[in-house]
C-alpha cells in the first residue's frame, strides 16, 4: 500500500453517496446497505441528539477511495448489544471520562457484517493496520476513551487482534436450513417430546382464533407498516417506558427504499390486526428484528417471530435465519448457538490491560455457555 495516503471523517453518509458506498459493500446484508444507514440518519434515529453521532471514515490512496468504515461517536452505550456499562462505571469511579467513545457498528442492529470495507486488491491485514493507526490518531486528537468494533466477521476479528484490538465473544442463536422440504420435515429432525411441544404451541394460536399472514412485495402496504409501528411503540412502552429508538420516519423510508428486503408477519383476530413482526431478508438469510402486539395471546410471539420465519426460509430456500440477539428459549425451538465477535481498544493502558483480563475470564464462561446450549438442542442424535 504505497503512494500517497490520506483520510477524512464525514458526519453524514450522504457525503459518501450511494454509488461509492455500494461499490464497497460487496454483500447483500440489508443492514450494510446505503439505504438502511441513510434512513437512520435522515429520520433522526441517529444523530447528535440521540447519542449516535455519525463519523464515517474514508481512506484514500492517490486521491482514490480504498476503504470505508461505518463509524459513530457514542455518548452512551445503548443500542449496541455488546455490553460495556461496567467498563464505563469503572472509569467513573476513577474520575475518568468514558464517553465519548468510537464505535464501528450498525446502530441498534446486532447482526454480523463488514466493518472495514476495502478494495478487493487491498490486503485486509494492511488496510486494518492503516485504519487502526488513523483511529488511534483520532482518539488522541478528540479525547476519545476507546474504540469498539461490534459484530465483525471472523476474518476482521483476527486482523484487528494483530493491531492490539482485544477480541471478545458473545453467543447468538441461529437457525440453519438443512434442505428442509417443509416445516414438518424440520420437526422430524427433533426428538418426539419437543416435536409435540412445538405443534401444541402452534395449535394454541390457531385455537385462539388467530390467523397469520406473511406479507411481502405488493401484499405489504403502508397501512401494514403503520400498524407495525404502533405495535413497536407499545412494546417499548411496556418494557422500557419510552416509545423506541427508531422513528416512524425511519420505517416509512425503508418501506420506500428497501421494500424488496422487508417481510412482515401480521396476526389478526377476525379482521383486526393484533400483532406484527418485521423481518429483513436478502439472497441468503432472514433477519428477525422487531416485534409488537396490542393483545396478549399465549404462544403468539413464538409463532410470529420464529415459526413463521422458519417457514419463510424453507419456502424461499434461504440458508439461515437470525432471529435477533439473546434468548435461551430459542434453543429448544431449533436455533443453534453461534459465536459473535467484537474487538476493543481502550486508550488508557492500565484499563486496557484490566479489560483484557476480564475478557479472558469471560471467554471461559462464554465457551462453557455455548457447550451447554449445544447440549440442550432438541435434535435427534446424528449418526
Amino acid at each position: 500500500m504505497k503512494n500517497k495516503l490520506s483520510y477524512t471523517f464525514v458526519n453524514s453518509i450522504e457525503q459518501i453517496g450511494p454509488v461509492l458506498w455500494q461499490e464497497f459493500t460487496l454483500t447483500t446484508n440489508p443492514f450494510c446497505q446505503y439505504e438502511f444507514l441513510h434512513a437512520l440518519e435522515t429520520s433522526e434515529s441517529v444523530g447528535a441528539d440521540t447519542g449516535w453521532s455519525p463519523l464515517h471514515l474514508v481512506i484514500y490512496q492517490n486521491n482514490h477511495v480504498i476503504c470505508l468504515v461505518p463509524l459513530y461517536k457514542k455518548f452512551h452505550s445503548y443500542g449496541e448489544y455488546v455490553f460495556d456499562f461496567a467498563w464505563a462505571n469503572t472509569y467513573k469511579q476513577y474520575g475518568l471520562t468514558y464517553y465519548p467513545k468510537l464505535v464501528s457498528a450498525i446502530p441498534f442492529t446486532p447482526v454480523t457484517g463488514p466493518r472495514i470495507m476495502h478494495k478487493p486488491d487491498c490486503e485486509l491485514a494492511e488496510v486494518t493496520k492503516l485504519v487502526c493507526r488513523v483511529i488511534n490518531e483520532k482518539m488522541q486528537l478528540d479525547g476519545l476513551s476507546s474504540m469498539h468494533w461490534l459484530f465483525v466477521d471472523l476474518m476482521t476479528n483476527k486482523a484487528l487482534q494483530t493491531q492490539k484490538q482485544m477480541a471478545r465473544y458473545t453467543v447468538q442463536f441461529q437457525w440453519f436450513n438443512r434442505s428442509y422440504l417443509d416445516f414438518d420435515s424440520f420437526l422430524a429432525t427433533m426428538n418426539s417430546r419437543k416435536r409435540k411441544s412445538i405443534r401444541a404451541e402452534r395449535n394454541k394460536v390457531a385455537q385462539a382464533g388467530i390467523t397469520i399472514e406473511r406479507l411481502t412485495g405488493d401484499k405489504l402496504n403502508a397501512e401494514n407498516m403503520d400498524f407495525f409501528y404502533h405495535c413497536y411503540q407499545q412494546t417499548y412502552l411496556k418494557r422500557s417506558g419510552h416509545t423506541g429508538y427508531l422513528t416512524q420516519a425511519f420505517f416509512s423510508t425503508l418501506f420506500t427504499t428497501m421494500h424488496s428486503n422487508l417481510m412482515l408477519v401480521e396476526a389478526r383476530r377476525g379482521d383486526e390486526p393484533i400483532a406484527s413482526t418485521l423481518f429483513f431478508y436478502d439472497d441468503n438469510q432472514l433477519y428477525g428484528r422487531y416485534w409488537g402486539a396490542i393483545e396478549e395471546v399465549s404462544q403468539l410471539h413464538f409463532e410470529c417471530c420464529y415459526y413463521q420465519g422458519i417457514e419463510f426460509c424453507i419456502e424461499r430456500g434461504l440458508a439461515e435465519f437470525n432471529p435477533g440477539t439473546q434468548g435461551e428459549h430459542k434453543i429448544l425451538r431449533g436455533f443453534e448457538p453461534i459465536y459473535c465477535y467484537s474487538n476493543h481498544q481502550l486508550k488508557e493502558q492500565a484499563f486496557h490491560d484490566a479489560v483484557g483480563r476480564f475478557i479472558e475470564e469471560e471467554t471461559t464462561r462464554i465457551e462453557q455457555y455455548k457447550l451447554n446450549a449445544t447440549a440442550l438442542l432438541p435434535f435427534k442424535k446424528r449418526e
